[in-house]
């Protein structure tokens, strides 16, 4: 991954701008099973607009989520393997202009299918052993299903990521871990987000690290520790600025401050990948490429 790559953006935004009712447990994964060219079109969107890499639909997946939904084990493999396969057709349609591009499997965290915003607060009362035998099923689905590598994503606590970052070394799965942060020196858990950034340190299968699902404002310092702690490439996708209010299940706030202006500084600090999370668009993904093409030799 030499350069530096756009990430795509919010999944789920462009799947809500496009009249998609998500308030599901689910969140985007229930489309998988509902409507699934509805997320390989807003992958396309996300490539169309400049992003060199899509993350799958499989963030809030889970067994327990589908089989609520009266799906089996069987079929919930099959919608994990089907959110790897429309990235890849997305990819596959645009495969004649020339570009590389790359399909990253969504590892979400435990809080997230929860779905009640557990994901920013972490510490789930789990210990390591029990976080690592709920994972590894699903991660092991994920890395046999094609993509190029997984993304183990807004991990609020750096017990979480010992557990996903001992499946991914049994895998030999290569990987990137982001951390959701509450500042630009702690995880949401409240922890040290140095000590968090060296469970990554020693795992050839990280190649790259980084923080997401966070206010744009403790990005640039973040990147600069990732850097500095893991001497790996760093990756940053930070949400618009607005915040989630788990109980009204409403995004607060206006978007602050605008991403393009920000991803420089980012860069010259380290970051390697760029993009966005929640409420980022196409349109942002866009101005991103565009700002990087400007200011990138």
């Amino acid at each position: 991954m030499a350069g530096v790559l756009v990430a795509d953006g919010g999944l789920a935004t462009e799947l809500e701008e496009r009249g998609h009712d998500l308030s599901d447990g689910l969140w985007s994964a229930r489309l998988l099973a509902d409507d699934p060219e509805a997320i390989k079109s807003a992958h396309l969107a996300y490539f169309r607009a400049g992003a060199m890499i899509a993350t799958t639909a499989s963030y809030q997946a889970s067994f327990e989520g589908f089989a609520a939904r009266g799906i089996d084990r069987a079929g919930t493999a099959r919608l994990l393997r089907r959110s790897v396969a429309l990235a890849r057709e997305a990819r596959a349609e645009l495969a004649d202009d020339g570009r590389r591009r790359w399909v990253a499997a969504s590892v979400g965290p435990y809080g997230a299918t929860l779905a009640g915003g557990q994901e920013y607060v972490g510490r789930y009362g789990l210990s390591v052993a029990q976080l690592r035998d709920w994972h590894r099923p699903r991660a092991e689905i994920l890395a046999e299903a094609g993509a190029d590598l997984l993304a183990v994503e807004t991990i609020p606590d750096a017990d979480e990521a010992e557990a996903l970052a001992s499946i991914v070394a049994d895998l030999d799965a290569p990987c990137w871990l982001s951390y959701t942060i509450s500042s630009a020196a702690l995880t949401r858990a409240g922890q040290s987000l140095r000590d968090a950034f060296t469970v990554a340190a020693g795992l050839d299968q990280v190649v790259a690290v980084g923080v997401n699902c966070c206010a744009p404002s403790h990005v640039a310092e973040a990147v600069s520790l990732a850097a500095r702690v893991t001497g790996k490439p760093v990756i940053a996708y930070p949400n618009s600025g607005e915040a989630w209010d788990a109980r009204r299940r409403a995004w607060l706030g206006s978007p602050r401050p605008q991403l393009p202006d920000l991803v420089a500084r980012w860069v010259a600090n380290g970051a390697r990948i760029v993009g966005g999370c929640c409420r980022v668009t196409p349109a942002d993904i866009a101005k991103i490429s565009r700002t990087l093409a400007e200011v990138l030799p």
